[in-house]
This record gives structure tokens, sequence and C-alpha cells, in this order.
């Protein structure tokens, strides 16, 4: 291993022009897997969801699943694409080691959807981003490198192999070349990972859960000199599963190649491993390119053909446009501009959209996962959705409050107790005994110990100065842990001085 030599972002940008390409794989939901029927449901037992075809055994033909193609051609409809009239698929040659058959049931030249494009926000500004292709294809299988200290086959003991992965349904989303203002690239490639997974979840054709791998972006990035036509060598960081790490990775990547250009070297094509506790990527295996993967048309499946009328059935399933619904929602919840685009800049557009849904109000709603949950989010290094905590728990706290029976105060606790696996939210403030005490009897020795023990507060209330209450209520507060009514409080303390 060799220390890579990193320039700063901002000193590389003076001198070079960032240039991507995003790769966004996606899982289908479908209930069967694409060239065989069996189950894909997450988390089974290892190598219980296979058969001879998805194991690879001899005489076992595949299948074409319907219902991917049928999501396959949403997808590519919702990305603004062509659709072919006539397309097939191809065997893409390569070692795979988690692939029984070792080599890939691919679409190459082929692809059911092309030409499309979608648009994305970054700072008040739109950004186009061209697709090229999205095509279908097959996943691979799982392997778990055992031993070392790493988790990755280097320094490993053994490996295991777990094939249920291995013919999942996927979806690969290619872009065209993007270039963009270089202090804008890690931004607008966060942005358009983004989209498209607001984008696919409306479809319904797939949970987009990055944690679990069902999305999963590759980076490929280049730098050029400022003002260059010329397009340099390019890396391709794999696999890269949330938001902020596409982010990362981009900026890691820009950093990289300028230390390597500076010092008068050359990149190398090769793939990359992101680590999500470096924010780094590490050299995996130098990229092979196209006619490296010797593909040729695969002859066990007849060409797929979609009739006009049936693309046209599938088009008028489509929800409304992502723009469309934002600018609805923005005017149904009365946020601001500058609100909208910050629930949106942060990833909560969907969260908040659930929240709301689950009864609690528009900016309930965002000051929950904008405030509390972001800042948990930050602390972390994780996505929002990752937190351990659903829009309707946030809801029912938010309701718990409206009920009066928490404060925001007590409210974090209940969030403490729901990430940690504790219950409910009412079996955690039942659990940590956090609601609030609204007796008159037990509120009312609280205050009279607090007017007791500031008699100068006291005083100037009954002067008439009932901003002085303040004082009185934070000492009640504090020596009820947070727990008592504070509107309550201060209704007491008023009738006792005034």
């Amino acid at each position: 291993m060799t220390t890579e030599t990193l320039v700063p972002v901002e000193d590389a940008l003076t001198r070079y022009d960032p240039v991507m390409g995003l790769e966004i794989h996606i899982e289908l939901n479908t209930a069967t897997k694409m060239f065989c029927g069996c189950p894909t449901e997450f988390g089974a037992e290892p190598n219980t969801q296979v058969c001879p075809v998805c194991l690879a055994l001899p005489g076992a033909l595949p299948v074409v699943n319907a219902k991917a193609i049928e999501s396959a051609i949403r997808i590519g409809l919702a990305l603004n694409c062509e659709i072919a009239e006539w397309c097939r698929f191809a065997r893409k040659n390569y070692f795979y080691p988690d692939m029984p058959k070792n080599f890939q049931t691919s679409q190459y030249d082929e692809p059911i959807a092309f030409d499309g494009h979608v648009d994305v926000e970054v700072d008040g500004e739109s950004y186009r981003i061209e697709i090229e292709r999205a095509h279908m294809e097959e996943d691979t299988g799982k392997s778990l490198h055992v031993g070392g200290s790493t988790g990755r086959i280097h320094g490993a003991d053994f490996s295991l192999v777990d094939y249920n992965r291995a013919g999942i349904p996927l979806i690969e989303i290619v872009t065209r070349t993007i270039e963009v203002p270089g202090d804008k690239a890690a931004a607008v490639a966060r942005a358009y990972v983004s989209y498209v997974r607001d984008l696919i979840g409306g479809l319904g054709v797939s949970d987009v859960r990055m944690d679990q791998g069902s999305l999963r972006a590759d980076v490929n990035l280049s730098l050029k000199p400022r003002g260059s036509a010329t397009l340099g060598t390019r890396s391709e960081t794999k696999n890269v599963n949330s938001f902020r790490s596409v982010e990362r990775a981009v900026r890691y990547e820009i950093s990289r190649h300028a230390g390597i250009l500076d010092a008068g070297g050359s990149v190398l094509q090769e793939t990359r491993h992101f680590h999500e506790d470096t924010g780094t990527t590490s050299s995996g295996r130098e990229k092979s390119d196209a006619d490296d993967y010797r593909y040729f048309p695969e002859p066990d499946l007849a060409p797929v053909s979609p009739s006009r009328e049936w693309v046209e059935e599938l088009r008028a399933t489509l929800p409304e446009p992502p723009a469309v619904r934002r600018t609805r929602l923005q005017a149904e919840w009365g946020f601001s501009d500058l609100e909208m685009r910050d629930t949106i800049g942060a990833g909560a557009l969907q969260l908040v959209s659930d929240t709301i849904e689950a009864g609690a109000t528009p900016q309930a709603a965002r000051k929950w996962w904008l405030g509390e949950m972001a800042r948990r989010a930050n602390e972390q290094g994780a996505e929002l959705d990752s937190l351990g905590i659903t829009p309707l728990q946030v809801a029912e706290i938010q309701a718990l409050i409206d009920a009066g029976r928490i404060n925001d105060k007590l409210a974090r606790s209940v969030f403490d107790g729901v990430i940690a696996g504790e219950g409910t939210p009412e079996e955690v403030i039942v659990g940590r005994q956090l609601e609030v005490v609204s007796d008159d009897g037990a509120l009312g020795d609280a205050v009279d110990r607090a007017i007791a023990g500031d008699p100068d507060a006291a005083q100037k209330i009954r002067d008439g100065k009932q901003a002085a209450a303040g004082a009185l209520i934070g000492a009640v507060m504090k020596e009820m842990r947070g727990q008592a009514d504070a509107g309550r409080v201060r209704e007491l303390i008023l009738e006792k001085l005034t």
C-alpha cells in the first residue's frame, strides 16, 4: 500500500475541472428473481432461495420475469427515456466469484430504455443530468470474507458465498458525462442519487433501501485541466450506499486525482472501494473496458419487444413527476422557498411527507426531521432514514406533545428510547417515567419551594413584572427534571403572587 497524496478540493478546483458519470443499480421488488421462480425475500438464511437456474446447473434454462420488464419500462418512462421497440439480453463474461454461472445476464448495445434526462436542483440552481441508458440485468451473490481486519478478501482466512441474491432483478441507470461547476460537483452527484431514489420509490418498483443494498451507486470521476476539452482517466468507486458517501467519494477522488496529476503521475483506470469510516477510497481492480467482457447475445432468452400500446398503458400509471409533486407539497404545507429547499437538500422530503400523512402538522414534521433527527444523523455520519425511527413514530411522539403528556425536552428522551429499541413511544414513556406532571398538588409544592428560594424574583412579580416568572419556572422545571407542565407552572406562580 502506498500513501495517497491528497490536494485540498478547493485548491484542486483552481487547476482542474471534474467530470463525472454515475451508475445507479436498483434492485426491483418483484416476488421472484429475474430468470427463475426463486423468492427474493431479504435476510433469508444463506443459500435457501436458490434453484438449478440461479445456481447455473447443467440443463437449467432461464425465463424472463414479466413483472421486471414492466418495472423497467416504467422506470425508463419516469426518466424521460425512449423505450426500445426491440431489445435483447447479452452475456457479460467476467470472473464473478459470487455468480455461479461465471457470467452475468445483462443488456449491452440494445437496452430497454435510452436517451433520457432528469433535472436536479442544488442551491436554487437547476442542473440537467442526461441519461444514456437504463438496462435490465441480474444481481450477483454475496461473498463474506472471514478473518483479517478489513472484511475484504485481502488478509481473509477464507470466504463464504451466499447465492440468495444471485439472480435478483436489477435495473442499471447510466448517465452521460456530467460537467458542472467544480464546486457543485459533489452536491450535484448527491442530489441526483437522491432524486432517483425518490423517483423510484414513488413508482413502487423497489424499496430503494440503500442500507440493504437495493439502491447502490457507482461514482466515475476524472479530472481535466481547467478549460481543456480533453477528458482525463477515470476511476470508478463502486457500491456507494448513502447520499453522504456519494458526496464524500466525489470530493475524495478529486483530491486524490489532483495529487497524482500535480506530481506528474498518471491516474490508473480502476475500480475503487469506498470506506465509510474514513471517507476514503482504496484500489480494487484494474477497470475492464467493454471489449474485455466479450459480450454476445444471450442464446437462451428471446428478445423483448414491448408493444407501443402496452408502453402507453404503463405511461398512464406513472405518478406525478417529482418537480410537480414538490411544488404541490410546498403549497399544501405552506413552506417558504428556503424551507422547502432545506427539506429537499437534507433528503427529508419523503420522511416529512410520511410524517404528515401519519398525523403531524407540516411544521412539526419539518422541525423534528431537520432539527433533532438531522443533528443525530450528523453526529453518527448516517442518513436520516437509517436512524432507527420511522415517520409514524415521529408523528406519534408529536401527538403525545399535542396531548400535553410530554414536552419537547421529554420528547428527545422518547426519541432516545425508541431508537435504542425500547419499544413504541408509549412504551418508552411508561418505561422511562417521562410523562409530564400536571397534578396541581405536586406542582404547587414545587412552586412554593421556588418562590421561597428566590424572593427577589417573587417580589418583582408582585410589583407587576411578570417576565420575572421565567426564573421561577426554570427552578420548578429543574427540580422536576423537565417533567412539569410549564404552562400550568406559570399559571400557579401568577396565581400565588398577583
